[in-house]
């Protein structure tokens, strides 16, 4: 956007099909345009979570290590927190979140949820602890492209849906229902295939799958990943609204403002090492970078 407001005369803003605007970029600013384009106004505000205070331990993780990927990787989460975890690519950040999710065989440390240990390498095991795992590339790892809204959301869950051996598809469809508005998916109907949707829908569609039964812990890897800024601006209070209902939330992103705006603290990691932590007071990109690299 800012290329765009350096080398243009004018600019035409389109959204949902429709033609919103077409003004000088004398007349305009990057405010204005963000606001055409989302339909709304989109503020930098400071997320309400911050300020409330942090209820029990959720997450206390302990020496992790996983041979060759990262080693003796410590830090913990208390209910109502968005802990950022920050690095450089190849730092390890999100093999740690997949040791966490139970997606690493050979993770080696202890893992405590709530004050109880939780065994490692299994994944069943860690969504019964109540552990959501947003993954980094949602197209391979966060959803089936050929399914339909509705059933990503609840395949993870169909245990929730079920009585008897049988699926109770009106629940089922009405929990789906209830999300899908929630986030502001835009579909045609639940039933609409995922991958006939833009990024940005599709990674609602991928965080509904870990709304439809409450989590004590939700990890999400580049949770704004290829999505258009308002989507992005949707995902944000959303991570914030989950923080101030109690969800723990460890949050890796490589947009280091994305960091500074939501989290109440960043851990580093560098080289597979767990380097260091940033109190909310110590907050600074300059700060960041410094442990970073």
């Amino acid at each position: 956007m800012d290329e765009v407001l350096r080398l243009c005369d004018t600019i035409t803003v389109l959204r949902d099909g429709k033609h919103v605007a077409t003004e000088p970029i004398a007349q305009t600013s990057r405010d204005r345009l963000i606001q055409q384009m989302v339909g709304h106004e989109v503020l930098t505000r400071r997320p309400n979570h911050l300020d409330l205070e942090p209820g029990e331990e959720i997450l206390r993780v302990e020496n992790l290590s996983s041979l060759g990927k990262f080693e003796n990787v410590s830090f913990s989460i208390r209910r109502g927190e968005v802990v950022g975890m920050a690095g450089l690519v190849g730092a390890g950040r999100s093999e740690v979140a997949k040791a966490i999710f139970g997606l690493d065989k050979s993770a080696m440390g202890k893992i405590f949820i709530k004050g109880q240990e939780m065994k490692l390498g299994d994944v069943t095991k860690a969504m019964r602890w109540r552990i959501g795992f947003l993954p980094e590339d949602r197209k391979k790892e966060g959803l089936v492209l050929g399914m339909n809204i509705s059933d990503n959301v609840s395949l993870p869950h169909i245990d929730f849906f079920a009585n008897l051996g049988f699926v109770n598809r009106s629940r089922e469809l009405l929990a789906v229902q209830k999300l899908t508005q929630r986030l502001r998916v835009k579909a045609p109907s639940i039933e609409t295939i995922t991958t006939e949707l833009s990024g940005g829908n599709q990674q609602k569609v991928a965080l509904a799958k870990w709304m439809t039964r409450s989590c004590d812990l939700l990890i999400v890897d580049e949770p704004t990943r290829g999505v258009d800024i308002g989507a992005k601006a949707e995902i944000y209070q959303l991570l914030d609204e989950i923080a101030c209902q109690g969800v723990a939330i460890l949050m890796i992103s490589s947009e280091l403002p994305e960091l500074l705006n939501l989290a109440c603290r960043i851990v580093v990691m560098r080289e597979g090492f767990f380097i260091g932590e940033l109190a909310y007071d110590q907050f600074s990109q300059e700060n960041l970078l410094e442990l970073m690299a």
